[in-house]
C-alpha cells in the first residue's frame, strides 16, 4: 500500500511515465492569481467538490503550468500527457497502471464528491482536458504488481485518510488529530458526503462496494511553524527543542503564521506573521510557546466548524504525529475542554494501510493511548481565546 501527500501535482508522459514539469507541492500556491480570477465561482465549486477554491490544489496548479509554459496544451491537446496527483504518478511508475483514487482526487479541485466523476464545471472553469486525466479508482484497487516484483499495490490513500484509518478504523463519528510538517483535524462523516463552511469534504475510503467520507480541516504550519522560527530567531535547529521551550513559559502574546498561509477555517494565502503583543525582539521561548498555540487556537478553530455535524461533543480526541508533544496536546485540551490522548503509534499512516490490507486485523483499542491530558478550565484560557479571534479578525482578510 502506498500512503502519500494529497496536493502535489505534476504533468508526465503517458507512454513513457517521463515528468515533464516539476512537481508542484502542497505548499506552493503560484496560483494564487487564479484563484482571485474565479473567485466569484468559489462557492459553486465548493458545493461541488468539497473544497475551497486555493492555489494549493489541483485545478489552478493545472491553469497556472499551462499558462507558464505554452506547449504543455498543445501536448495536452494531442493526448501525449497526464496532469495528475504524485500518487498517480507513482503507481504508473510503479506498477504500469495510471490511477487517481478518491481520496487524493478530492484534493484535484475538479472531483464532484457527490457523483464521484470527475466535474464538468470545474474542468471547464480549469481548462482541463478529461482525456489528460488518469482514470478515477477506489481506493482499494489492483493496480498490480510493483517494479516487476511479486509485490501487489492494493491500496493508494491520502496520507491524512490513512492516518484517521490508522487512529479509529472506519468507525462512523471518529475523530482525530495529526500533527506533522503540517497537521490535520479529521471527521468519519459515514457514507453520505456533507459540506462544512470552512472546511474539505473528502472520500476517507472507497472500494468498489463502499465508500466513506471525512469532514477536515486542516493546518499548514506545524513542525513547518518551528522550521520556520528557527530561521526567523536564528535558533540552531538542534536547540529548538520547541517543546521544552514551550512547556517552561507561558505568555499573554498572539502569533498568526502567515508563512505558509492559513488553511483551515480561514483560508488565506500567504502574508507576512502577525505579531500582537509580542515582536522579534521578544524572549524567543515566548515566540515559541505563541507559535505553538496558534496551532492549538487553529484547533479549536476547526472543532466549533466540525460542532454541527457530530451528535455529541467528543470524550476523546485522540492525536498522533511527531508533532504530538505534551505542551501542545495539554492546550488543546485546556481550550476545547475536550480530553486529548496521546497515540501510541507514532506512525498511524502506516498503520492505517496495514488496517486496509488486514481488514479481519483486530487492534487492542485499550491500549490505543498512552497518556491523556485533561482539561484545566480557567478564565484566563478563554480570554486567549477572545484575544486570538479578535486578532484573526483585526489582522486576516477573510
Amino acid at each position: 500500500g502506498l500512503a502519500i501527500q494529497r496536493s502535489t501535482f505534476l504533468f508526465w508522459e503517458k507512454e513513457s511515465c517521463t515528468p515533464v514539469t516539476p512537481a508542484l507541492s502542497w505548499q506552493d500556491s503560484r496560483a494564487y492569481a487564479i484563484v482571485e480570477e474565479f473567485s466569484t465561482q468559489s462557492e459553486q465549486l465548493w458545493q461541488i467538490t468539497g473544497t475551497p477554491l486555493g492555489a494549493h490544489f489541483g485545478g489552478p496548479k493545472f491553469l497556472h503550468m499551462i499558462r507558464e509554459n505554452p506547449q504543455l496544451k498543445n501536448r495536452v491537446k494531442n493526448g501525449e500527457l497526464y496532469f495528475g496527483p504524485l500518487s498517480a504518478f507513482l503507481s504508473q511508475a510503479m506498477t504500469g497502471t495510471a490511477g487517481v483514487e478518491e481520496s487524493i482526487a478530492c484534493r484535484s479541485l475538479l472531483y464532484d464528491i457527490h457523483r464521484g466523476d470527475w466535474s464538468d464545471f470545474a474542468l471547464n472553469l480549469f481548462g482541463v482536458s478529461p482525456q489528460c486525466l488518469p482514470p478515477l479508482v477506489p481506493v482499494k484497487y489492483d493496480f498490480g504488481y510493483m517494479l516487476d516484483s511479486k509485490i501487489p499495490l492494493a491500496v493508494v490513500i491520502g496520507d491524512q485518510q490513512a492516518a484517521l484509518i490508522g487512529q479509529a478504523g472506519l468507525k462512523l463519528g471518529s475523530i482525530a488529530t495529526n500533527f506533522g510538517t503540517s497537521g490535520s483535524v479529521q471527521f468519519n462523516a459515514g457514507q453520505n458526503p456533507t459540506i462544512v463552511n470552512g472546511l474539505i469534504s473528502s472520500v476517507l475510503y472507497s472500494d468498489e462496494n463502499i465508500k466513506y467520507f471525512m469532514v477536515e480541516g486542516t493546518i499548514n504550519a506545524c513542525n513547518s511553524l518551528f522550521y520556520h522560527l528557527e530561521e526567523e530567531l536564528g535558533i540552531p535547529h538542534d536547540k529548538m527543542e520547541w517543546d521544552f521551550r514551550a512547556s517552561k513559559t507561558e505568555t499573554d502574546g498572539i502569533f498568526i503564521p502567515g508563512f505558509n498561509g492559513l488553511a483551515a477555517p480561514y483560508w488565506m494565502p500567504g502574508f507576512n506573521d502577525v505579531y500582537i503583543d509580542l515582536d522579534k525582539r521578544s524572549d524567543e521561548d515566548e515566540i515559541v510557546r505563541a507559535g505553538m498555540e496558534s496551532i492549538g487556537f487553529l484547533v479549536s478553530d476547526i472543532l466549533e466548524c466540525l460542532e454541527p455535524i457530530m451528535s455529541s461533543k467528543p470524550s476523546l480526541l485522540t492525536a498522533a504525529g511527531g508533532g504530538s508533544r505534551s505542551p501542545l496536546l495539554q492546550f488543546i485540551a485546556d481550550l476545547t475542554g475536550i480530553s486529548v490522548g496521546h497515540s501510541t503509534m507514532k506512525d498511524r499512516t502506516a498503520y492505517g494501510i496495514f488496517r486496509l490490507l488486514n481488514p479481519t486485523y483486530q487492534s487492542d483499542s485499550s491500549k490505543s493511548v498512552d497518556q491523556i491530558f485533561s482539561p484545566i478550565l480557567s478564565q484566563k484560557i478563554n480570554e486567549k481565546k477572545l484575544k486570538w479571534r479578535n486578532a484573526i479578525q483585526d489582522n486576516i482578510k477573510l
